[in-house]
């Protein structure tokens, strides 16, 4: 069973469903499992080194024939090099969680590879649109990590009247009734993150993935004080604690974690610097903010790749509550299809006769 919307057509995919670009979770095995069920995975980029991320690339096309995806930061040091990369590799789409410039999406369309940013506003999917991009992800305040505040019930409208290319819905999605949702508003597909990270090839921990399960549609907050900016993640100690702790504390915890990510990662303190500087412009960042904004890929690993969820952040969308299995992805994406398909059948009864 297919379902062929703008979105298939236009990245060869058979499913219109995209698992997102997750920072420690989105590496070649969930990837490959994703691409080999009929939908888009897409590599999360912004937590590997360079030779990391080609290696991964690499991986990835050994395991699979099928088309996927990379996330990238706009505002990487290396950025460009990781846009030549991709070319080289002939990766399929090039996602982005912050906008990428006019000259990065000419360049990537240039080597024919299909370019789909992550807005938050229409005047965001305006704006890429108006650069050249060949689709939008919209993701609505349901969703997890970095996050507005409006419902994707009225954002995703509100891009679909704004723009002309495929528009992808994340937020809230987690099962073939939402996909047949988002396709009756208008939408090419649909983009997940909690419901992929909850899989049996999620390489998150299983005690952690537990964690997952056990919450209910309440277990969610958005803080600003893991970063500096509005983050959907588990209520947990840890954040009940960031929460209630001062600024000097908080600014101290972050300046030990920014040391530990620099040394992880490799990137150059001046690297830091520069996109620390393109982060503020683009969010009205205070500079304590900023830093806190440094502090946020250590408490993901913490948790994510570690399994220490006293020590680290959860990043979860609101579905956390309705989930309650860990599928494998090809029996996740078989159930999504079929469902929708059902719903269609049932809303068809609607206009018989």
């Amino acid at each position: 069973m297919t379902l062929n919307t703008a979105l298939t057509d236009l990245v060869g995919v058979r499913h219109p469903i995209v698992q997102t670009g997750m920072g420690w979770v989105a590496g070649p095995r969930l990837v490959t499992a994703t691409a080999q069920a009929g939908a888009l995975g897409i590599l999360a980029s912004a937590t590997m080194t360079y030779d990391e991320l080609a290696q991964a690339i690499r991986e990835t096309k050994s395991r699979t024939d099928a088309p996927f995806g990379v996330n990238l930061r706009a505002d990487a040091e290396d950025a460009q090099q990781r846009v030549d990369l991709l070319i080289r590799e002939g990766v399929r789409v090039a996602s982005f969680a912050l906008a990428p410039n006019k000259d990065m999406i000419g360049k990537l369309k240039d080597a024919g590879i299909i370019v789909i940013p992550s807005v938050g506003a229409a005047r965001h999917a305006e704006k890429v649109a108006s650069w050249g991009a060949d689709a939008v992800l919209v993701q609505g305040g349901e969703g997890g990590g970095h996050t507005g505040g409006v419902a994707t019930t009225l954002l995703l409208p509100s891009v679909l009247s704004a723009v002309d290319i495929p528009v992808i819905a994340a937020g809230g999605f987690f099962d073939g009734r939402g996909l047949a949702a988002a396709l009756a508003y208008g939408a090419a597909g649909i983009g997940m993150g909690t419901r992929f990270l909850l899989t049996q090839e999620s390489t998150v921990p299983e005690q952690v993935k537990r964690e997952y399960l056990a919450r209910g549609l309440n277990d969610t907050v958005v803080t600003r004080r893991v970063d500096g900016m509005p983050h959907r993640v588990l209520r947990t100690s840890l954040v009940e604690h960031l929460e209630q702790s001062g600024p000097v504390r908080g600014l101290a915890h972050a300046a030990r974690n920014t040391k530990r990510f620099q040394k992880l990662t490799g990137v150059s303190w001046r690297g830091l610097i520069r996109e620390g500087l393109a982060t503020k412009r683009g969010n009205d960042m205070t500079w304590s903010q900023l830093m806190m904004a440094a502090n946020t890929p250590m408490l993901l690993r913490a948790g994510l790749v570690e399994g220490n969820t006293e020590a680290g952040v959860l990043a979860s969308g609101q579905v956390v509550g309705m989930l309650d299995d860990l599928p494998s992805v090809a029996d996740l994406i078989e159930r999504i299809i079929t469902d929708a398909e059902v719903r269609f059948a049932e809303l068809s009864k609607l206009t018989e006769g």
